[in-house]
């Protein structure tokens, strides 16, 4: 049997809550590892089953692996063999993908099994693929598995990509740091994790500018060195702390939040109306009078994450009046609407990439299903506003990317068992 989470809802949090470690950042960091056989320490690492699977297939292609605290992490990576990628644990989750760009690098070919993760629309690697063959790698797919084969010599590119994929963009950055001469990456991500990226590449010896731009530039070496790293805080989790606090008209502060990665997201809590303080990596939220409607647009990095989007949903069901969501990227991602449905929200989808939320409703306590690990969050969000009882179904979901959430949440004053 799965476990589940039982929450009785209506309360207000309250208290202090310390941000973890970026998933996102942690599994670029955890790839970029391998790009070298001297061993690396990363800092702040969340444990969340993405990430603590991701060091599992490391182990298990023959990294050595020394656990300096619960944050903090060695890794040898010198006797390798890439061969031996689990390819149950790979085909679990999205992230898996990053260790192409380290393996092919370093070992100049690799076989792997197409990437899982969450099921919120199409996501083709093809963008991934694409720039892989404009560096001059060659791919093949044959069944479940794909080959790659890098040139003995490879050479620095430049590559435009197309779409800002973040993925992408960090496959590209870490074939690049082993590559010979200059790579330029047009329409590169600008995101916190690529940034971290590069910055980890940087300590490792690599030469690259344009990091936070739509440009990036990276020298390659022959050799790269290991390094200590210190990943930066989960944003995805500060913003779904502070609508939590918003929601259940409470007050709290958020410890350990770099509020530079979330301009936007700020920005849009502010037209809502809600109530905070921002300092210099501290949000201090306080209850909020009312909430107004808005229309919100998700863009790539520094424009309103998709990651946020479920999240500033449930908020928006207790706006006054009519808010427009508009999420280009993914065709599905709108699936957990008729999960906050079940709970009283009025919400009208108008096509796969639009919907409308009619607030102020009351939400209620129902049966629900987390489909991935953000709307899975949002969803806990709902259970906490809500009247009565919310069971949450599939919460391993959730798991993949929120680091001890219930306990953080009773900490705060919430009423969330696991049954």
């Amino acid at each position: 049997m799965q476990d589940k989470f039982l929450i009785k809802g209506g309360l207000p949090l309250s208290g202090k809550i310390e941000i973890s470690g970026y998933k996102n950042s942690a599994g670029a960091c955890l790839a970029a590892v391998l790009l070298s056989e001297e061993p690396s320490i990363i800092d702040n690492l969340p444990q969340v089953t993405d990430v603590l699977d991701q060091i599992e297939i490391l182990k298990e292609m023959g990294a050595k692996i020394e656990w300096i605290n619960s944050k903090k992490i060695k890794i040898s990576p010198i006797n390798l063999n890439p061969e031996r990628v689990p390819n149950q644990l790979f085909e679990k989750m999205r992230v898996s993908v990053l260790l192409i760009g380290s393996l092919l690098a370093r070992f100049k070919q690799c076989r792997v099994p197409h990437p899982g993760g969450d099921k919120i629309g199409l996501r083709p690697i093809s963008t991934h693929i694409q720039a892989l063959k404009d560096f001059g790698i060659n791919v093949k797919e044959e069944g479940e598995f794909y080959f790659f084969e890098s040139p003995q010599h490879l050479e620095g590119k430049r590559i435009v990509l197309k779409e800002f994929s973040v993925t992408a963009t960090e496959i590209i950055m870490m074939l690049a740091s082993l590559a010979k001469g200059k790579t330029i990456i047009e329409l590169a991500a600008a995101e916190p994790q690529v940034q971290d990226l590069g910055r980890f590449l940087r300590k490792m010896g690599v030469k690259i500018e344009g990091l936070g731009t739509h440009t990036i530039t990276i020298e390659g070496k022959e050799k790269l060195v290991g390094a200590e790293f210190r990943i930066s805080s989960d944003l995805l989790e500060a913003g779904t702390f502070l609508i939590a606090f918003a929601l259940t008209e409470g007050r709290g502060e958020l410890e350990n939040v770099n509020p530079e990665h979330l301009t936007m997201f700020l920005e849009k809590m502010k037209e809502i109306g809600v109530n905070f303080e921002v300092s210099e990596n501290e949000i201090l939220v306080k209850p909020s009078s009312r909430f107004s409607p808005v229309k919100v647009q998700v863009l790539p990095y520094p424009g309103f994450p998709t990651d946020l989007q479920p999240q500033i949903s449930v908020l928006l069901t207790q706006a006054e009046g009519k808010s427009l969501i508009h999420e280009p990227l993914y065709e599905n991602r709108f699936q957990y609407l008729q999960e906050l449905r079940k709970m009283g929200a009025d919400i009208e989808i108008t096509d796969p990439h639009r919907a409308l939320i009619f607030g102020k409703r009351e939400l209620v306590g129902n049966k629900i299903t987390a489909l991935d690990i953000r709307s899975g969050a949002a969803l806990i969000l709902a259970g906490l506003a809500s009247k009565g009882e919310t069971l949450i179904e599939n919460i391993s979901q959730i798991e993949r990317g929120h680091e001890k959430i219930e306990e953080k949440l009773k900490k705060l004053g919430a009423r969330i068992e696991r049954v």
